[in-house]
């Protein structure tokens, strides 16, 4: 890729970008809890067809909160490569930036949910989100850990893509 700093720029940021508005797009209407129900539901009934109501309403919950862990998870990671960018290893400081800034955008993704009349904003859910977002952290870190005890502190993380 071109060494135009907008070009490496978007390379590092994009991802995080497009991540973040699906993060946005979950907030809406059409993943409120009462539409997942008419999808899930039935998939959990199917596989677990003695389940009473209450079971499946509460999987449906657990399987609707493992999202936002699954969600910030992702955005912890792109954030935190983003703000590697080119570098190597690992930095307490990338991780404490990409955890802030998933915090806040949980914050800013509950407040939007406020405005939505088919959902509601949760300070649980913020914190849901910002240790899905922690777990991404831990798990950069320990990888890069591994990686630089396997290889030495000076090898690349991602040395295979650098050359994609």
């Amino acid at each position: 890729m071109s060494d135009h700093p907008r070009l490496q720029w978007l390379r590092h940021w994009w991802p995080v970008l497009v991540w973040a508005l699906l993060v946005t797009s979950f907030s809406t209407d059409s993943f409120s809890a009462e539409h997942t129900s008419k999808i899930i539901i039935p998939i959990l009934h199917w596989l677990f067809p003695a389940a009473q109501r209450h079971t499946l309403a509460l999987m449906h919950l657990l399987i609707r909160k493992c999202g936002h862990v699954v969600e910030y998870f992702i955005l912890g990671l792109l954030l935190v490569r983003g703000l590697r960018g080119d570098r190597t290893g690992w930095r307490l400081e990338w991780s404490v930036a990409a955890l802030a800034v998933s915090a806040t955008w949980a914050g800013a993704d509950e407040l939007h949910q406020a405005f939505v009349p088919s959902r509601g904003a949760a300070m649980t859910d913020v914190l849901i989100d910002t240790c899905g977002a922690a777990m991404a952290q831990f798990a950069f870190a320990i990888t890069a850990w591994l990686h630089a005890r396997r290889h030495g502190p000076d090898s690349t993380l991602d040395t295979h893509a650098r050359r994609v």
